[in-house]
């Protein structure tokens, strides 16, 4: 095992380690809710987001008390909108990594009042001084995160993908659409990292560019899988897009066009971190491993 892969894997036992402290087991009437939240957010999956987290966090020095709270408060907004996604008024999706959908193994009512309660933890930890012990870094956090997914944000992206369904995007749309779905927590992920760190703009510029280029070439090559991969693979289902007629990076470019995009994508990634030298090693490495994976 490379020590990309240690790391990938040392981040979520830290981050699952940290839910798991963060979302007790539950007892009295609320404690459905809590079930499928742990349900959801224990699930599995490869923990990117806090991969992104701790890895520019640890650029700067920042202690990992500090990181891996905030990671885990990025991976409960990233369950909770992946609860909210796999919804019947959603996407629809019965099976979300190799298990049936919250909705499926609990009800619609109660999915949605645990991606809520997700939502909601996620800023209360990123609120509490052991977070961080500066305010005005825990408040920064708390705001560039409220940007990242609201309606200018994660959530605009949903909107606009819900749209898409009824109407031919081009290329600049589909990819303003992936910018604001997926690529905006990717990019705040990163910049959460650099926050904690209390760096520089220039630092988070380049953070900001390295996010912009990873978040385009996960996507394209996540259109790659749906379209090349297995539901047994993927643990989830396949080619959903192409039936509902909406406009992917590989619908428009095709496949191996689409491929060599992502390709320069994870190479202009990897241009931005020159500045931080060998400290960028993992965040290098990772803009491969997203690119050439098979799940």
């Amino acid at each position: 095992m490379s020590s990309f892969e240690e790391a990938l894997k040392d981040t979520a036992r830290l981050t699952e380690a940290a839910l798991n402290k963060l979302i007790p087991l539950g007892d009295g009437p609320e404690a459905q809710v809590i079930d499928a939240m742990r349900y959801s957010v224990m699930a599995g999956g490869k923990r990117l987001r806090p991969f992104l987290v701790i890895s520019c966090a640890d650029l700067f020095n920042v202690s990992r008390t500090c990181s891996e709270r905030a990671a885990a408060a990025i991976e409960m907004v990233h369950t909770y909108s992946l609860i909210h996604d796999d919804l019947p008024a959603m996407d629809d999706d019965d099976l979300r990594r190799g298990r049936p959908t919250c909705h499926i193994e609990f009800d619609e009512a109660t999915a949605i009042l645990a991606g809520d309660a997700l939502l909601t933890l996620a800023f209360e930890v990123l609120g509490e001084d052991t977070t961080h012990p500066s305010a005005s870094v825990r408040c920064e956090l708390s705001v560039e995160l409220a940007k990242a997914i609201g309606a200018h944000g994660m959530v605009g992206g949903q909107m606009l993908d819900l749209v898409a369904a009824d109407h031919d995007l081009d290329m600049p749309e589909v990819t303003r659409l992936q910018r604001l779905k997926t690529g905006a927590l990717i990019s705040v992920s990163c910049q959460v990292g650099a926050i904690l760190g209390k760096v520089g703009e220039n630092q988070r510029h380049m953070l900001n560019a390295y996010a912009h280029d990873l978040g385009l070439a996960f996507q394209i090559t996540d259109d790659l899988l749906d379209i090349e991969g297995s539901e047994e693979e993927l643990g989830k289902a396949t080619n959903k897009d192409e039936a509902a007629g909406k406009a992917t990076f590989v619908s428009l470019l095709g496949q191996e066009r689409a491929r060599k995009q992502a390709q320069i994508l994870s190479e202009q990634a990897i241009k931005h971190l020159e500045v931080f030298q060998e400290k960028g090693n993992l965040l290098r490495e990772l803009a491969e491993f997203v690119v050439n994976r098979r799940k």
